[in-house]
């Protein structure tokens, strides 16, 4: 990894210092933003207040002197518009370019909050609320780098591109991908992204674990429920694929640098399973006088099925995902004569790696050192986030996830962001963005 001293060379300590003071107050008003950002409640699903998020972040990049451009995704409910926000600040040329992204949907709040989910509290320290950490606190503090670096009177030689985004939350079609689909974010327009997720102001994210959803339906053989040796149990079928994909995944640890450790291995997740009769609003207690009333009637159950999340590694690939879970069901069919499998792939998203000695990381690398005297720590996500967009889709080689606050807090009750991390992501960035552009 380049050392500080090579970040100094690039950089005259003046100008680092003088960057690095800026970026301390602007990361003040970052906090004070991001609270504004999560009083706005764009929760997804159904995707509420899209247009009232993408707009007041507009607002902000305006008064930071860039060019605003709102653009709606695919898919869009004329209740519930997926309106995306492009921001531009031009610099001498138009290459290189920077393109600092975050998604400004948040999942439902849940139960178990002690705070309002949608309040933006401050206090003690820290930023409360859906969103804190995952992602409107790294949305501000990209924000605001880039305002740090614009009061510091630093003459940049690229551009600068900010957009807030729609939809991550579930697979980012109307945000990144439509952006990077429709050319307006490709490797044509920008050299390097930063997705601001909250994987802690010290790390660098280079990549993900990739993912394979699929759907799995067994069909057996209906029977009355006091003969089932009759019929072919759907549900005994699926109870046995879902143990034998759990033990087919093996024990490979990928050499990407996967937090946490635990998913340095393939996982495999049952998201749903459902089969047989269900009886909505079934009444046991009227079983319980003999008359029966509101049972089902007494069957085998004829089908069944399986929705499964498989997380695979970098050294696995989707073909031998694919493999391995068509041996399973090959040998439960061969051992349960009468059932037979269908399979339904919902989405495919191969692993990531943005190489490690890129200009992009070893100049936010250089970045966190000169900030806080520590080398940063690479790491990888165990889950997919919009770094496969714009790889896949725009073809940009250089995207990372950096941004404040911890992961462990997304999709939590009172998530929370350290006012310190947002301070130290928006110092980060702002000098991230005149090592590559200036």
């Amino acid at each position: 990894m380049t050392s500080v001293q090579s970040g100094s060379a690039r950089m005259a300590s003046g100008l680092a210092d003088r960057v690095l003071s800026e970026a301390a107050v602007c990361g003040e008003e970052a906090a004070h933003f991001a609270s504004e950002l999560i009083r706005v409640p764009s929760v997804n699903p159904p995707g509420d207040a899209y247009r009232e998020c993408a707009e007041l972040l507009g607002v902000r990049l305006e008064a930071g002197g860039f060019e605003t451009e709102y653009i709606r995704g695919p898919g869009s409910d004329p209740k519930r518009p997926k309106i995306n926000v492009l921001g531009l600040r031009r610099g001498q040329r138009a290459r290189p370019a920077l393109h600092l992204n975050g998604h400004t949907d948040v999942v439902p709040p849940g139960a178990g909050w002690t705070v309002d989910p949608f309040g933006g509290e401050i206090r003690d320290g820290w930023l409360y609320g859906r969103g804190a950490a995952d992602m409107k606190a790294g949305i501000a503090a990209a924000v605001f780098a880039a305002e740090a670096v614009r009061r510091s009177g630093v003459n940049l030689r690229g551009t600068i591109e900010i957009s807030g985004t729609v939809d991550e939350e579930s697979g980012g079609l109307a945000g990144v991908a439509h952006l990077a689909a429709t050319g307006r974010v490709t490797s044509r327009t920008t050299d390097y992204v930063i997705i601001p997720e909250p994987f802690s102001p010290d790390r660098i994210c280079i990549g993900h674990r990739g993912v394979l959803w699929f759907r799995i339906v067994a069909r057996g053989r209906i029977a009355h429920g006091s003969m089932p040796f009759l019929g072919t149990s759907a549900i005994d079928a699926a109870a046995d694929v879902a143990l034998g994909l759990q033990d087919a995944i093996g024990d490979l640890v990928t050499e990407l640098p996967v937090v946490p450790e635990g998913a340095r291995r393939p996982t495999i997740n049952m998201n749903s399973i459902s089969g047989g009769q269900v009886i909505e609003g079934l009444d046991t207690s009227a079983a319980l006088d003999g008359h029966g009333q509101g049972l089902p009637s007494p069957c085998v159950a004829d089908q069944c099925e399986l929705v499964v999340d498989r997380r695979y590694l970098l050294e696995e690939g989707p073909d031998a995902v694919r493999a391995e879970v068509r041996g399973v069901l090959d040998a439960v069919e061969a051992r349960r004569p009468g059932i037979q499998f269908e399979v339904e792939e919902l989405l495919s998203v191969p692993p990531t790696h943005t190489p490690n000695d890129c200009a992009l990381v070893e100049s936010l690398a250089r970045a966190i050192e000169t900030t806080t005297g520590a080398a940063a720590d690479l790491v990888a996500s165990p889950g997919t986030y919009d770094h496969k967009h714009f790889q896949r889709i725009g073809g940009i080689g250089q995207c990372v996830a950096y941004g404040p606050g911890e992961l462990e807090q997304a999709h939590q009750p009172d998530e929370r962001c350290l006012l310190s991390d947002i301070t130290q992501a928006t110092q980060v960035m702002a000098l991230t963005i005149v090592d590559l552009l200036s």
